[in-house]
């Protein structure tokens, strides 16, 4: 099922890179895989944004999603460190969330300060991009500059409104049976509402990112979207929550009108944060 998922994409992504005018290098980041994607003409200038692709915790890779990636770098101008970690049920939640947390000290170790580095996610890698926030704040090692969060799954137990309300009009998702069995990959024997692993119950009171939730009217993931939304801003945190109708599941894979809008927002986001 992955390798096939891996070829399906294969030549998307090989026209995503040429059409983004990008530089893809392999390479790893304490010692975990990543791809080191850079936008035409770039210049260093101390800035990074790092990537946590999506795929219900057990599919796809780094390579298999630079039209998301590659994209992301052509619109922000940044260079985007997409991290290749390992999927479910070759690893569970804690090794997921480590060897991402070992990125972001590879990059700290080069001279990045927290302050220079963006972190954006899409779908299951929006679930984890939020546990990547909440572990380096537990850890003390301070939080990104800012977060971007594109349908993200932050609750992997199901029970959003719209998890229900919209499943015959998502033409991407369905819980059943291939959310579910993602679900308990990753989570190894978690609840499924357990925080570790369904973000969206975590405590944001202690502080998070700037963060821009980005979902769709026919994605089943809008009303966690929208709760998510609410417990940030419950909690004292700047958040804004950006939604487009008619459009689906990370539409912004899709080159469609609205996803240069929603691509232009989101690198304007980040920008702004990375001054």
């Amino acid at each position: 099922m992955h390798a096939a998922a891996e070829q399906a994409g294969k030549k998307n992504n090989d026209k995503a890179v040429e059409a983004n005018h990008v530089t893809v290098i392999e390479a790893k980041l304490g010692g975990v895989p990543v791809l080191d994607i850079r936008p035409m003409n770039w210049k260093d200038n101390g800035k990074v944004l790092v990537y946590t692709h999506g795929g219900a915790y057990t599919m796809f890779s780094a390579r298999s999603t630079l039209v998301s990636s590659a994209a992301m770098s052509r619109a922000t101008g940044l260079r985007v460190i997409s991290v290749d970690y390992t999927t479910a049920p070759f690893a569970k939640w804690n090794e997921i969330q480590e060897q991402v947390i070992s990125v972001f000290k590879a990059l700290l170790k080069k001279g990045y300060a927290m302050k220079d580095i963006a972190l954006y996610g899409d779908s299951a890698g929006g679930g984890l991009a939020i546990s990547t926030v909440l572990n380096l704040r537990y850890r003390g090692m301070g939080m990104p500059a800012a977060v971007v969060l594109w349908s993200p799954w932050v609750d992997i137990s199901n029970t959003g409104d719209t998890a229900h309300t919209l499943e015959a009009a998502d033409p991407v998702l369905s819980y059943v049976p291939s959310l579910q069995n993602s679900a308990l990959a990753y989570s190894d024997g978690l609840h499924l509402t357990d925080p570790r692993v369904s973000p969206l119950y975590a405590d944001f009171s202690k502080g998070f990112s700037p963060a821009l939730i980005v979902d769709s009217t026919k994605c089943i993931f809008l009303s966690t979207s929208v709760r998510l939304f609410q417990k940030l801003e419950a909690a004292g945190q700047e958040a804004k929550l950006d939604i487009y109708e008619g459009m689906w599941h990370v539409f912004q894979q899709v080159p469609l009108p609205e996803s240069e809008v929603s691509l232009g927002k989101s690198a304007a986001f980040i920008n702004r944060y990375l001054r």
